[in-house]
């Protein structure tokens, strides 16, 4: 006979699903209390960032404040909607189908189970479910397909979305409220309006070129200078410096290049730097053929002498 039940979809499923929602509506109470406790010591750490002007911790905080705030709120839904079906188990065994008034309540309660990790109990009534009405209808509530009856509130409570700034402002408000802070909203307000960036694409605007003075701004054809040929040069000049001789072109004015373009100043300070640098080559030769010279004097009146 229990094989037939099975078949048919009918088998007894009253005991053990009473004793099951019995278990699930005891560990919600509990459950609930101690969330109770977590959120206020929550609340309160949230509310000393605010006091002590650090911000950026608070609305990071208040995402977790607000997720647990949503747990609480579902589990009080699947409390009742636990208490209701408990007190209609003789009418769901008596029926083949899922009656109109339970659809909610039922749907809900497959739809949470899998969500809800620390109500193991509702995973037994899922599948005691899923025994009576079978895979399809479990599925149609797993996947919210639009003939189910899913509690709405319970299925945004249970969602893993990030909530809005608006959300996490309101928050922010009620605790400061509640615990009697002075608080300016300004900059939080200003922070959770801002757009998110694109970053795999790169900032839109580069605001960097726009601080580069234009005296430091080259085209793009003064980058590439063509070689120049012999007759383009111009004269030589060489200086000499003991026993190295040094060949500079013709130096160009410190405003206007050769090809009528005005000269950027690090050009110019390098053509400065190169002259002193030549000149301080050639003083350099100077002294050591004057010293070269005394030595010579001083060993000619040695041998001399």
């Amino acid at each position: 006979m229990s094989l037939l039940n099975q078949i048919f979809n009918r088998g007894l499923i009253g005991p053990k699903c009473k004793t099951c929602l019995t278990l699930a509506i005891s560990r919600i109470k509990l459950l609930q209390n101690k969330r109770d406790t977590q959120l206020k010591l929550m609340r309160k750490e949230i509310a000393q960032f605010l006091q002590s002007g650090q911000e950026p911790i608070a609305r990071i905080r208040v995402e977790h404040v607000i997720r647990e705030q949503n747990i609480w709120a579902a589990y009080e839904i699947l409390e009742m909607f636990c208490e209701f079906v408990l007190a209609r188990v003789p009418i769901i065994e008596s029926q083949r189908e899922c009656p109109l008034e339970l659809k909610e309540a039922v749907a809900s309660i497959i739809f949470a189970a899998p969500r809800c990790s620390d109500l193991p109990d509702l995973l037994t009534v899922r599948n005691l479910f899923g025994t009576k009405y079978g895979k399809e209808f479990i599925l149609a509530a797993s996947e919210l397909r639009p003939d189910t009856s899913v509690n709405r509130t319970i299925i945004e409570k249970l969602s893993v979305y990030t909530p809005s700034g608006e959300v996490k402002l309101n928050v922010l408000k009620e605790i400061a409220q509640e615990y009697n802070i002075l608080w300016d909203s300004s900059k939080t307000e200003a922070e959770f309006n801002k757009k998110p960036e694109d970053l795999l694409n790169g900032p839109k605007q580069i605001s960097t070129m726009a601080q580069i003075p234009e005296s430091r701004k080259e085209s793009p054809k003064a980058a590439h200078h063509e070689p120049l040929t012999s007759g383009q040069r111009g004269p030589v000049q060489h200086l000499k410096t003991g026993a190295t001789t040094v060949s500079v072109g013709p130096t160009k004015s410190k405003e206007v290049s050769a090809e009528g373009r005005p000269v950027s100043s690090e050009s110019v300070d390098v053509l400065e730097k190169a002259r002193a640098a030549i000149a301080a080559a050639n003083r350099a030769s100077s002294a050591a053929r004057a010293a070269a010279q005394l030595v010579d004097l001083s060993l000619n009146e040695k041998r001399i002498s």
